[in-house]
Parts: structure tokens; C-alpha cells; sequence
């Protein structure tokens, strides 16, 4: 293993902490709130945006669930959401449709999802942490941190609930959208939903502009060439 990778997988592997927000709120912030998302890479579904607070220095047995959701089961994830919500003093989410992604593009609606969720919280921050992003259309200041949601135990937390939130969501479209299988691959580009979307076609929470449902989309004479 090369040294750049035995850092990517030592990173990967981290344990989130609580450093940040203890020294943010040493320097007098009073609410830190640790601001991910999830979706931006998947063929279908929203974009979406979590947003936690947790309590000042969090203790407890729960603390140790909290990691980034990409390092966690469904019934961890599920678990560590449990006792946020028991936990958190305030979780939000916010989202942006396919459509909204197809109209303005993933990062446009990446940010607009964020707003949204910061706006839905019951306590308005006074700092925000965020995944390797920023949004300079939110008026409150902010630090964005590579790999924050596997560094900063807020964003693993925001990272927790915006990815069940958005699962749960694509579940559901099983129901209104059956054959695609989105409980199963939640929108992502696997191969049974490639499969699928080349038998079917797109449906309406496909991502248009996403090159794979675009060349389906072409064929099918549902887009103009």
C-alpha cells in the first residue's frame, strides 16, 4: 500500500471527536452544528442534507455509534438515530429533488439542500462544520473540513441522519415507482438498476441530466436529441 493510500485508509477509519466544537465553543460559540449529505452520486431521488446539534461535550455509551454513515450497518445507522434523536439538541434535514438537480446541477442543489436543513432546525447556529463544502449563501460562519463527517463526531452525526432519511425516502418510491428496485439500490448506478432502467426507462425521479439516464432517455425518445 502506497503512503497516500495507508492515509486515505487510516482517515477512512477515524474516529471522529469532538475537538472542533470544543474549541469553538471555548472561543464563545454557544450552538455548533455539524452540516453532510448524501445522494450526490446516485442515477435517481434527492440530494440530501442532515443537520445535527449535539449537546455540549456529548458522554455516554451512544457517543461511540456515532460515526460517518459510510463506516455503519442499516440497523447501526438506524441505532446511532435512535439515540440522536433522544440525544441531539436539534436534527434537521433538508432536500432537493431530481428535478431541482437536473434544473441547477449537483452542487447548486448539494448547497440548496443544506439551506434548507439549517433553516428547518428548532435552534438556529452560531457555527456551522461542514463536509468539504461551504455555502456563501448562508449568513452564519462556517468551516468546511475534508473527510469531516470521519473527523468531526457533528457531521458523522449529520451524516447519520441524512443518510437514513434519504434510504427510507427511496424505500418508499418502491411502492410508487415499482420494478426499478430502489429500496434494494436506493438510486445508485448499480448493475440491476442499470438493468432495469434500460427495461423500463426513466421514471420521474430520475436524474435527467446524469449521463447513463440521459443516453436511455435519448433512446426512448424521451429527451430531445
Amino acid at each position: 500500500m502506497t503512503p497516500v493510500a495507508a492515509r486515505g485508509r487510516a482517515q477512512s477509519l477515524a474516529t471522529p471527536t469532538y475537538d472542533e466544537e470544543a474549541r469553538l465553543l471555548r472561543e464563545g460559540m454557544s450552538l455548533v452544528a455539524g452540516v453532510d449529505e448524501v445522494g450526490r452520486g446516485p442515477l435517481a431521488g434527492p440530494v440530501l442534507a442532515g443537520v445535527a446539534i449535539l449537546p455540549h461535550h456529548p458522554r455516554g455509551p451512544w457517543v461511540r455509534l456515532i460515526r460517518d454513515s459510510k463506516q455503519l450497518t442499516h440497523e447501526q445507522r438506524d441505532a446511532a438515530l435512535t439515540h440522536l434523536r433522544r440525544e441531539a439538541l436539534a436534527l434537521a434535514t433538508g432536500a432537493c429533488s431530481a428535478e431541482e438537480v437536473d434544473t441547477m446541477g449537483i452542487v447548486a442543489a448539494t448547497r440548496l439542500a443544506m439551506k434548507r436543513a439549517i433553516e428547518s432546525l428548532a435552534l438556529r447556529p452560531g457555527f456551522l462544520i461542514l463536509d468539504a463544502i461551504s455555502l456563501p449563501d448562508v449568513d452564519i460562519p462556517q468551516k468546511s473540513i475534508v473527510r469531516g463527517d470521519a473527523l468531526c463526531l457533528s457531521v458523522a452525526a449529520a451524516s447519520i441522519v441524512a443518510k437514513v432519511t434519504r434510504d427510507r425516502l427511496m424505500a418508499d418510491q418502491d411502492a410508487v415507482h415499482p420494478g426499478y428496485g430502489f429500496g434494494r439500490h436506493k438510486g445508485y448506478g448499480t448493475r440491476h438498476h442499470l438493468d432495469r432502467l434500460n427495461a423500463l426507462g426513466p421514471c420521474d425521479i430520475h436524474r435527467y441530466t446524469f449521463r447513463p439516464v440521459n443516453a436511455v432517455a435519448r433512446v426512448g425518445g424521451q429527451l430531445q436529441p
